[in-house]
């Protein structure tokens, strides 16, 4: 009866805030689907308007869990989209031009944050975003590094930068690819491997024909999942950073949501999780991220971004050409 009581209590406490960052959601796919932009851009924007809502004491706590622990569902489902006989598929090329592509960004966009006089954190942040897989990237390394004052601000200004450039990135690079007369397998692994978002890569690759559209679906799942060693990484981190800290308590090696990533990711692998039920935990993981990047927003405001300045932007910018330039290099080496 006790634990009933409070888990009634608990719900009772979360459910405004829950609620409104359900109907912004709601709205910013609606807003995406009509003006074809990102619908986490749009949760975002929308959820920065509502930034009032954190300061009632009613919404607050369903605002934080929405930002929290809906934020780690969505990332634990991302793990249903990949499959290890994808990787296998394509041999042993796209792996390492995946792998490599990866760590020299996360490490390229480390140094130069630092060098900028950033945070290495939010290097890595935004290197992970950027080699990766886009806002969601942003979203998981950002539920696992410390917690710190400027977090939210730091992954609202990613997951912004990330959003417009992989739309850009949409229209500019299947334009590059035909230029550089690349082969329809070779921009297949242009356009995986180097555009942010996965739905940007699927309308670039298909846009220029189903074979170009196959391979680089595969390779941008590839990339989605590097997502693990690297939120890994950040737990460690986290846990060097935190476990030197005054309170002493280090936080897991291993978050759940990265086990549970990978545990789906090896029930796609062996057939368990078919098409239909694959769908479903897809919208789910997307709706998932898409209700945390509104109570992100909404934990943010416009005035802390714009004092942020330019700097992350031609960071991230950057990192995007840095990105592109190596798949570029190591496509032409390795095909």
């Amino acid at each position: 009866m006790f634990f009933v009581a409070a888990l009634q209590a608990r719900s009772r406490a979360l459910l405004p805030g829950v609620t409104v960052t359900l109907v912004v959601s709601a709205a910013a796919v609606f807003l995406a689907e009509q003006y074809h932009a990102p619908a986490m851009l749009f949760a975002l924007l929308l959820g920065i308007a509502m930034n009032f809502l954190t300061t009632q004491s009613g919404c607050k706590d369903g605002i934080e869990f929405a930002a929290r622990d809906v934020l780690r569902v969505g990332v634990a489902l991302l793990g249903t989209r990949v499959t290890f006989g994808q990787i296998a598929e394509l041999g042993w090329q796209p792996v390492v031009l995946v792998v490599v592509s990866v760590v020299a960004t996360i490490v390229f966009s480390t140094i130069v944050a630092r060098l900028a006089g950033f945070n290495k954190l939010f290097g890595l942040l935004t290197g992970g975003a950027t080699a990766i897989c886009g806002a969601s990237a942003a979203l998981a390394l950002s539920a696992s590094l410390p917690q710190h004052p400027s977090k939210e601000i730091a992954t609202a200004v990613t997951v912004v930068g990330v959003s417009v450039l992989s739309t850009l990135a949409m229209i500019v690079y299947p334009m590059l690819a035909d230029h550089l007369h690349l082969s329809a397998a070779t921009a297949g692994v242009f356009i995986g491997g180097s555009i942010h978002e996965v739905a940007q890569v699927v309308g670039a690759g298909y846009g220029m024909s189903r074979e170009t559209g196959d391979v680089a679906t595969i390779v941008k799942l590839m990339r989605v999942a590097m997502l693990l060693p690297v939120v890994v990484c950040a737990a460690v981190i986290a846990r060097r950073t935190q476990g030197n800290a005054k309170s002493g308590v280090s936080p897991p090696l291993l978050p759940w949501f990265a086990v549970a990533f990978l545990l789906l990711a090896w029930i796609n692998s062996i057939g368990w999780i078919g098409g239909p039920l694959q769908s479903f935990t897809n919208d789910v993981s997307r709706w998932c991220l898409i209700v945390a990047m509104s109570a992100i927003g909404m934990k943010t405001q416009l005035k802390q971004i714009v004092a942020v300045g330019l700097k992350p932007v031609v960071l991230m910018l950057g990192e995007a050409v840095f990105l592109a330039a190596l798949v570029l290099c190591l496509s032409s080496w390795l095909y």
